[in-house]
């Protein structure tokens, strides 16, 4: 192979070029010296509004438009290759797997292409970051882009080399035609680049068909990781800019709660004397509910914000919610049908008459957190009218539209620089960090950084919200399903940016959006079928985490169809399989079922083996259905949980979770077993342990004692099947595992115990109190 024209880029990918030298990311810079650089070849899109929210979905509208195009891929005639895409990496390794992509669809080294991701004034804006959404859908436009460039940089070889752009063959950018001939994308660039506009989605553009694929399907190392083991500057945390100072937020007592006439009104009276004897020049702020100080160290901030004398007045309590289910029927809700097939109520009643051949059950799903390890940080800077703000949000545009709903300035005067930061799979604090230290730069004339502390995270990130599923349903006489009435309530919004509430920026009134339908279709095929969801507002703060209401959903889902199996006395896999239309989910969940070596074999269903333990096995499917419903799917999932339970101090010790999914095509097989192995961890956290407590002052678990979560000591051997899919579309793999694997837990549990396990966490003492012990 002939040795390329322009050498490989040394510095690592995972960064913008300044941040490699230890830098902050330039993206403005970067973005403006690529439109006027002579040898760049660009794909681009004329300037447009972004992305706009379908009615009753998250996200934030805005008729902002940019002055200068997005760019989608940069080609340089040094041999470097830009990639843009608006979604950032939150550890899913989508940066990693953007740049197989691009390198793929380019046909150069892997090792050439740098992604830039989510900088607001270098990135399309595609929307927020969520449902697993960024390979599958949002990555078309950057396959499409560097198609487009390969094959204008194909014809102009092959225009110079006086050959067919048929006869010749591209390897790392190098041109080979038929008689040897050679040319490269770097020489075909010195004499001159161009601006191609992005096609538009009706026009053809030729992709690589998976049997030519030689970087798309290869296991590759994420590129994040070097950088963030050897200590270079990825974390927004590690920000530091001359003159910076350090910024802490007071927040309000109504702890945890963005809705209600108090919100944003409650403060009476800030003692700015209690803090003028400290040293760091402290300095205070304060707007409407919004309080913070300043101080010329992160230390002296702390200090300041604990010295502060702050005068509340008394706010309403917090609702009860020691009983979630009651909580949530008590909520006004608005009844939205989904789903209607044959005559439920005609089933259910003729049934009725056998109570072996009925079934109604309520489950009940938690208030979690995000619980991010590391607490939300921001840093702001003003340069005149212009600010800047170093982030590790999920949704750089969308936090660009509430600052500027915060501030006033225009979209145009506000750049969101995206840093890494600690992971979140959902809507932390992230965001609201990003506007107090806003806020509190405006306010001091200086760059500022904010910190949350640990209390701050836990109390104020959006929880990931409650949930009630009520079902009733029945099998027919020869034990098949026969009918299904499912109704779900999920208590969740968007979450409006804290310090839009805290200011008054905003209204603090409830605000209800359609999110509790996710997933809500069971996938098992009910002749008679009756689906509803009922959209209820927030009672604590609350947005979207991992899985959404799916997860919550598909429990609900496949506990119920394993209970039907019992009845039925059927095998729990075959009953699935003999009512599953979707080819593709019988295949997956009949590999899964034969790695784990299922036999069909019942557990100890309450009797203890001689070492005193329960002894049981699970297993679950899903195929995780998101956005506006009915939604599409992203990639098919299934467990099976082998557990064992120890009836005397509750302790569940899972010993071995065997996990299959159906990514369509692997862009990088690795990187879709680690997202699976992270989704196990955090699925198992979530319905082992998983909490948040309430009080009359609203959220109680305040550190780490009272919001457990999986430690090493926990984390079972993790056994993961990838069905070989490469010749179809990729599908979102990010949350798909997670959505399963609670019902999974909860059927083993039922195999070891022979109980019913119908509301997570499924703690000690939820074990304990259910086995009467």
């Amino acid at each position: 192979m002939d040795r390329p024209a322009a050498p490989l880029p040394t510095p690592t990918r995972d960064r913008d070029a300044a941040a490699q030298q230890g830098a902050l990311p330039a993206p403005r810079a970067l973005h403006a010296a690529l439109l006027r650089a002579p040898d760049a070849l660009l794909v681009l899109r004329d300037p447009a509004p972004g992305v706009r929210p379908a009615p009753g979905q998250p996200g934030a509208a805005s008729d902002y438009v940019p002055t200068l195009p997005d760019i989608f891929v940069a080609i340089r005639a040094d041999g470097r290759v830009l990639a843009f895409n608006g979604h950032v990496d939150l550890g899913t390794g989508i940066r990693t797997a953007l740049a197989q992509l691009v390198a793929e669809e380019l046909d150069v080294a892997f090792e050439r292409v740098e992604m830039v991701l989510g900088h607001t004034d270098a990135a399309p804006n595609q929307g927020p970051t969520i449902a697993s959404a960024s390979i599958q859908i949002s990555a078309v436009p950057l396959r499409r882009a560097a198609a487009q460039a390969r094959a204008w940089l194909v014809a102009r070889a092959a225009e110079r080399l006086g050959v067919a752009a048929a006869t010749l063959r591209v390897d790392d950018g190098v041109l080979r035609g038929p008689d040897g001939v050679t040319t490269d994308y770097w020489q075909v660039l010195a004499g001159g680049g161009a601006h191609l506009r992005v096609a538009a989605p009706d026009i053809e553009v030729r992709l690589k068909p998976a049997h030519e694929h030689r970087v798309v399907g290869r296991a590759v190392a994420r590129v994040d990781i070097p950088a963030k083991a050897t200590g270079v500057l990825s974390f927004v945390h590690d920000v530091r800019l001359p003159g910076m100072r350090h910024g802490r937020v007071i927040r309000p007592p109504y702890a945890g709660r963005d809705a209600g006439a108090f919100v944003g009104k409650s403060l009476l009276q800030v003692d700015e004397a209690s803090v003028r004897h400290l040293p760091g020049h402290v300095q205070v702020v304060v707007q409407g509910d919004f309080v913070g100080v300043v101080a010329d160290r992160e230390e002296q901030a702390m200090r300041a914000a604990r010295t502060l004398r702050v005068q509340w007045a008394p706010v309403p309590p917090a609702p009860a919610l020691d009983d979630l289910a009651a909580a949530l029927r008590a909520i006004p809700a608005v009844h939205r049908p989904l789903r209607s097939e044959g005559d439920v109520d005609a089933v259910l009643n003729a049934a009725a008459t056998d109570q072996a051949r009925t079934l109604a059950a309520d489950y009940v799903w938690p208030y979690q957190m995000h619980a991010s390890i590391g607490p939300s940080c921001a840093v702001a800077r003003w340069d005149e009218d212009r600010l800047t703000v170093w982030s590790g949000t999920q949704n750089p545009h969308m936090l660009r539209i509430d600052l500027d709903r915060l501030l006033g300035i225009g979209e145009d005067r506000i750049e969101i620089v995206r840093l890494e930061a600690a992971g979140c799979y959902g809507r932390n604090c992230a965001d609201d960090v990003g506007a107090d230290a806003a806020l509190l730069a405006r306010a001091v004339g200086a760059p500022v950084r904010v910190q949350l502390s640990r209390e701050q995270e836990h109390v104020w990130e959006p929880k990931g919200a409650a949930q009630l599923m009520q079902v009733r349903g029945a099998i027919d006489a020869e034990g098949r399903l026969a009918a299904c009435d499912f109704d779900t309530r999920y208590p969740s919004n968007d979450a409006p940016l804290l310090a839009l509430l805290l200011t008054g920026r905003v209204d603090a009134g409830p605000r209800t959006l359609e999110m509790g339908d996710r997933t809500a279709v069971p996938p098992y095929r009910y002749p008679a079928l009756r689906v509803g969801c009922h959209d209820v507002p927030a009672i604590v703060r609350s947005a979207w985490l991992r899985g959404v209401s799916a997860l919550p959903n598909s429990f609900a889902h496949d506990c119920f169809i394993d209970e039907l199996a019992e009845r039925a006395q059927a095998d729990p896999v075959q009953y699935r399989l003999d009512h599953l239309d979707d080819s593709r989910a019988r295949e997956l969940l009949a590999a899964v079922a034969a790695h784990a070596g299922w036999r069909g074999e019942a557990g100890s269903r309450g009797t203890a083996q001689a070492d005193g333990c329960l002894r049981g096995r699970g297993v679950a499917y899903a195929r995780y259905v998101h956005s506006r419903f009915p939604g599409f799917g992203a990639a098919w999932s299934a467990w099976v949980v082998d557990l064992a339970v120890d009836p005397v101090r509750g302790r569940v010790r899972v010993d071995r979770v065997v996990v299959g999914q159906d990514t369509g095509m692997m862009v990088n097989p690795d990187g879709v077993r680690h997202q699976i192995h992270g989704n196990v961890l955090q699925t198992l956290s979530r319905v082992l342990k998983e909490r948040v407590q309430f009080d009359e002052q609203g959220v109680r678990s305040r550190e780490w004692g009272a919001y457990p979560i999986l430690d090493f000591s926990e984390v079972p051997p993790i056994e993961v099947v990838l069905m070989p899919r490469q010749d179809e579309p990729p599908m979102g793999g990010g949350e798909s595992a997670s959505v399963p694997g609670a019902a999974a837990v909860a059927n083993a549990l039922f195999d070891a115990t022979g109980l019913r396990w119908r509301a997570p966490p499924f703690t000690p003492d939820v074990l304990r109190a259910g086995l009467g012990r």
